[in-house]
């Protein structure tokens, strides 16, 4: 069983920046794949960045590449998202998964462990 934390998120300007953490428990967790999401009030859950579980490769979606870094340390059971230049349709609740599995994904359902989230709000 894997268990998820998030934290660091919180309300920042537009054009600023934010590092969300998402801590992990177990002993395995560079044998998981790591995604972030974000769901946004009225919308569905949608992909945001993955890492595979030795960090070598990470895949960010369109709408965040060049502005967002996933990012892993596996001796601290924990996964980064750095976000800059943040805009206003960055605001989310933002969810850490985590997969039983080796290389990422951008597919929800690929994911059977997920944190309770964290809050990020940009202001215009």
């Amino acid at each position: 069983q894997v268990q998820l934390v998030e934290s660091g998120g919180g309300l920042v300007q537009a054009g600023g920046s934010l590092r969300l953490s998402c801590a992990a428990s177990g002993r395995t967790f560079s044998r998981y794949a790591m995604g972030w999401f974000r769901q946004a009030p009225g919308k569905e859950r949608e992909f945001v960045g993955t890492i595979r579980g030795n960090g070598g490769s990470t895949l960010l979606a369109d709408s965040v590449k060049g502005r967002f870094t996933i990012s892993r340390d596996n001796a601290k059971n924990t996964v980064y998202l750095q976000m800059n230049s943040l805009k206003p349709e960055d605001t989310a609740a933002y969810y850490c998964a985590g997969g039983n599995f080796y290389s990422g994904s951008p597919h929800l359902t690929d994911y059977g462990y997920w944190g309770q989230g964290t809050q990020v709000t940009v202001s215009s």
